[in-house]
């Protein structure tokens, strides 16, 4: 596993996290097993949100983790706060952030988070307001470092002219097929494609500028939710190349696909959504492989990508 040091924030944090937002579809005893089985693969990192499951992803961890014999101070607990689907809004008022954390911590059974994260960002949100919210928290104790998901550099900017705290983290979308944090800055002025449509404001620039990690969600998705590219019949001139490197490297092709990320100079964290401990081991062989220069362009191309 390799682990990196979060400018500002966590130290010692291993490249892969495991993200926890399916776990409520496994028994306490087999939450107990998953946990484990990461910690064993060497991931101390561990993503959760109040909104997965409702809290129940939170609750499902809270009761397995004391099963697995895992220290609390040996572990970097995430959580992610502001969805609200079931009421249709999001929300980082104050009383939201605080009430949000104090969930958390009783779902997850420990005095503080180590990281807690804005969630998808609450158009109508007042700076002063959070930071507030994250003065009070780290005053009491309850959360150590703090970070955004899916933010914009302006949404940033105004955040940091109140907030104190460093903003250490920003989750984002990112896999070869979905690249656009990659794609704008590779078509500049191209009119030929909608991939020079700067979609996110530079946001991959602008967190390396700012000391920002970024964390990559869905690693191996196609869009949002429609499954993975890996052995996809849509994808074979993609999958051949996984397919070549993951002989060259004697890796699964997973594990290509995943170090296609970490071996961007971003120094980036990938998320991995998996409940499967073999489906984890695949990802973890990852951080086993440093792709070449060339390879990792070999991949963008095989994606479907083109070199303006």
């Amino acid at each position: 596993m390799k682990i990196q040091n979060v400018v500002n924030g966590p130290q010692n944090v291993s490249s892969i996290i495991l993200g926890c937002m399916r776990m409520p579809a496994l028994s306490v005893d087999e939450a107990a097993k998953m946990i484990s089985c990461a910690a064993e693969l060497g991931i101390n990192f561990y993503d959760h949100a109040t909104v997965y499951g409702e809290g129940e992803a939170e609750t499902r961890f809270g009761d397995a983790f004391p099963l697995t014999g895992l220290k609390r101070e040996d572990v970097i607990l995430q959580s992610k706060c502001g969805l609200h689907f079931d009421r249709g809004e999001f929300d980082w008022t104050k009383k939201d952030i605080l009430d949000s954390v104090d969930g958390s911590l009783k779902r997850l059974k420990t005095d503080h988070l180590d990281v807690l994260l804005l969630h998808r960002p609450d158009v109508l949100f007042d700076p002063e307001e959070v930071a507030e919210s994250f003065d009070m928290l780290e005053k009491s104790g309850k959360v150590i470092h703090f970070g955004v998901s899916n933010v914009t550099p302006g949404q940033l900017e105004l955040l940091k002219k109140y907030v104190k705290q460093p903003l250490v983290f920003n989750q984002l979308q990112l896999s070869l097929d979905q690249s656009q944090l990659i794609d704008a800055g590779l078509y500049i002025n191209n009119t030929t494609t909608d991939r020079s449509t700067d979609r996110d404001n530079g946001i991959l620039d602008y967190c390396r500028l700012h000391d920002i990690t970024i964390q990559a969600w869905s690693p191996l998705q196609i869009g949002m939710f429609k499954g993975c590219f890996v052995d996809h019949p849509d994808y074979p001139e993609l999958n051949a190349v996984l397919a070549k490197l993951g002989e060259k490297y004697g890796v699964p092709k997973t594990a290509i696909a995943i170090a296609w990320i970490l071996r961007h100079p971003a120094k980036m964290q990938a998320i991995a959504g998996t409940m499967n401990p073999d489906h984890l081991k695949d990802i973890c062989d990852s951080t086993k492989v440093e792709l070449t220069h060339h390879e990792w362009y070999e991949l963008y191309l095989a994606s479907g990508k083109f070199l303006p």
